[in-house]
């Protein structure tokens, strides 16, 4: 069976997050990781799970506008950042949105601040909503993996994300064995 991990990421977060995904996706996949700007332009054939992730702006998937707004935090010499290569290309939003009808499952994770979901919303849900949209089935809620104010990942979030990894593929594998791709 394959996964494909889609991810965007601004200052590395994501990327990592996606790693330790992929991780845990390979107990049961063969798993392929991509930035989305290096995302093919539609989901490959042959692929059983699309795994798609991506730090939420403006409580939301990133815009334009907001990945351009973030990328200026790197000019704070005090915050440490480095931009994440083809961080202000094309975001997870306009790479789903470009998308063709797909068929087969998939999972959805983001990035986001340490606070109320009320506060920073989640661009997994989003993500979510679209890759359903264009006729794919999750296999597990949406997830997301936190972030400290200074950008960095919560302690114990590198693991999580690869436990939730082996959880996804165990899930999506045990409904593909099933030949189930209904909820």
């Amino acid at each position: 069976m394959k996964a494909l991990v889609v991810y965007e990421s601004m200052f590395g977060n994501t990327r990592m997050i996606a790693d330790d995904i992929a991780a845990g996706l390979r107990s049961g996949f063969e798993t392929e990781v991509v930035r989305v700007g290096e995302a093919p332009s539609e989901v490959p054939e042959g692929t059983d799970l699309l795994v798609v992730g991506a730090p939420t702006h403006a409580m939301t998937m990133s815009l334009p506008r907001t990945r351009r707004e973030a990328a200026r935090e790197v000019e704070d010499p005090e915050r440490g950042l480095q931009l994440e290569p083809l961080a202000l290309g094309i975001g997870v939003r306009e790479w789903i949105g470009a998308l063709p009808p797909a068929t087969g499952i998939y999972a959805a994770f983001d990035t986001r601040a340490t606070a109320p979901r009320l506060l920073t919303g989640r661009a997994a849900t989003r993500i979510a909503a679209r890759l359903e949209q264009l006729g794919l089935i999750g296999c597990v809620r949406p997830e997301s993996f936190r972030v400290t104010m200074e950008n960095e990942l919560l302690a114990g979030e590198a693991e999580r994300a690869r436990e939730w990894g082996v959880e996804v593929a165990g899930l999506a594998g045990a409904r593909l064995r099933s030949g189930s791709r209904a909820r």
